[in-house]
């Protein structure tokens, strides 16, 4: 991979259930994320994320790395996900990273993306968005964290079951971003370039934004092999699978 470029990963999902996608993440962070300019993760790194002060030990490697990405001199940004909306300052400090708001405009040279996770657009999940606006809202979230770190890893254990039911029952149609909050994002931000997650259905899509061409790239997930874009100063940019 060449150097200098602007690195944009999602949907890692991290867990020591899955220790293939720990290894290659670890390998990724000393490999090519190492010769980067920087790394944008853009939501769900981890499967689950209870609390800043969840030290389980596949979760702590990977808050190790980060460290040491970012003490090399690799800035990292990270974005919020719908798996681990709850990290904090203390995830900051474990990393060495800095938290992003989602969505948010990014500048490269003269260009300007629009960035999320991805969630917020899609609209049609109503159940979803519902879920989404009580678990992001701080006072629910400060009840949560008051819990013993055992009785919130429970919790955290039923959602993702509940989760999996959700995507199972629902239409994929629905889960998917609507193609209307896609061009009001566009809109409304004035960006013509997109990078978002969440979907799990990597690709790059044209809109059409009042006569304009509106670019939309969607990261891949990690479940089977890694998936990064690959972005530099110009608008030259790749989406590449990182086979496993």
């Amino acid at each position: 991979m060449p150097d200098a470029a602007h690195l944009f990963i999602s949907d890692l999902h991290l867990d020591a259930s899955a220790p293939a996608a720990v290894e290659q993440f670890l390998q990724f962070l000393s490999a090519e994320a190492a010769r980067a300019r920087s790394l944008y993760i853009l939501g769900d790194l981890f499967e689950a994320w209870v609390g800043d002060d969840d030290e389980e030990p596949a979760r702590q490697r990977v808050c190790e790395a980060l460290m040491r990405l970012t003490r090399g001199g690799v800035p990292c940004f990270v974005v919020r996900g719908n798996r681990d909306f709850l990290f904090g300052a203390g995830f900051e400090a474990r990393t060495g990273c800095q938290l992003l708001p989602d969505p948010l405009l990014a500048t490269f040279g003269e260009q300007q993306i629009f960035v999320s996770h991805g969630d917020v657009l899609c609209t049609d999940d109503h159940s979803y968005q519902e879920l989404r606006s009580i678990v992001r809202n701080p006072q629910w979230q400060g009840r949560f964290l008051a819990l013993p770190l055992a009785a919130r890893r429970i919790v955290a254990d039923a959602a993702r079951a509940g989760s999996k039911a959700h995507t199972q029952n629902v239409q994929r149609a629905i889960m998917d971003v609507n193609p209307q909050a896609v061009v009001t994002a566009f809109r409304v931000s004035g960006t013509r370039l997109m990078i978002h997650g969440h979907t799990h259905r990597p690709g790059i899509f044209q809109h059409d934004v009042d006569g304009e061409l509106g670019t939309r790239i969607v990261l891949g997930d990690w479940y089977e092999q890694g998936s990064v874009l690959i972005y530099r100063d110009g608008d030259h940019y790749e989406l590449r699978t990182l086979k496993r």
